[in-house]
């Protein structure tokens, strides 16, 4: 898996990881990943900041950030698979190391991702292999569950089923409704995509053919993200 071995050679804290994001709304896990880098917790370069919706808050973000930006609107392309190609064509041309999904809503086509495998993460809100796809706080409630969480994966053409890196967990409270679930989730989640990133720029983790490697060993289960820490 030659991209997954790229990112994984690159020489140790050498230089800041570029990562492009995806995003389709709001842009709060962009808005934790600026803020750690600011915070000098991350050596990373944002490259761009892409979303399919013109309107999108992540995209004020960025520019406020003064990262680049770009929106592509699928309306404008014949199907699903010229549009990703395209955005991902205007992906590239920014070189990022790493591509980071945050709140993007939707599907990409297998053959576009096929030259980021391994350089590309996902955060998704459940406890994967758990409520795939939307509605994952409904899904959770109405399952009765006594845990919900988030999960950071690599992303495949399969949804939300790429391999699990690190997970984050937090007890279902009565009375929790999706509003309430979805607010006490979000600061996890947004410590949890942060704490992946920062292993990614360590180059403590790869996707190699046999699965997720950390500090060259197999990860056998996602790591848990504790306190902003990911541990085995």
């Amino acid at each position: 898996m030659p991209a997954a071995k790229a990112l994984r050679d690159r020489p140790y804290m050498s230089t800041p990881l570029r990562i492009a994001v995806l995003a389709s709304g709001r842009g709060s896990n962009f808005a934790a990943l600026l803020a750690a880098r600011e915070r000098g917790e991350l050596p990373v370069e944002f490259v761009l900041v892409a979303s399919d919706k013109a309107d999108a808050p992540v995209l004020q973000l960025a520019q406020g950030a003064g990262v680049p930006t770009t929106v592509l609107d699928p309306r404008e392309y014949a199907d699903r698979r010229a549009y990703d190609f395209a955005l991902f064509d205007r992906i590239g041309a920014s070189k990022p190391d790493l591509l980071v999904l945050a709140g993007f809503m939707r599907i990409i086509d297998g053959d576009a991702l096929k030259p980021w495998a391994g350089r590309m993460i996902n955060i998704h809100p459940s406890l994967l292999p758990k409520y795939r796809g939307l509605h994952t706080h409904r899904r959770a409630l109405k399952a009765g569950d006594l845990e919900h969480g988030a999960s950071v994966h690599f992303v495949t053409a399969e949804l939300d089923g790429g391999p699990i890196i690190a997970q984050t967990t937090l007890p279902i409270e009565a009375g929790d409704d999706e509003t309430t679930l979805a607010t006490r989730l979000l600061p996890l989640e947004h410590q949890l995509l942060t704490a992946v990133v920062a292993l990614l720029a360590a180059n403590r983790l790869a996707l190699v053919e046999q699965g997720i490697v950390f500090d060259h060993q197999p990860l056998r289960k996602p790591l848990r993200c504790v306190d902003g820490q990911l541990v085995r």
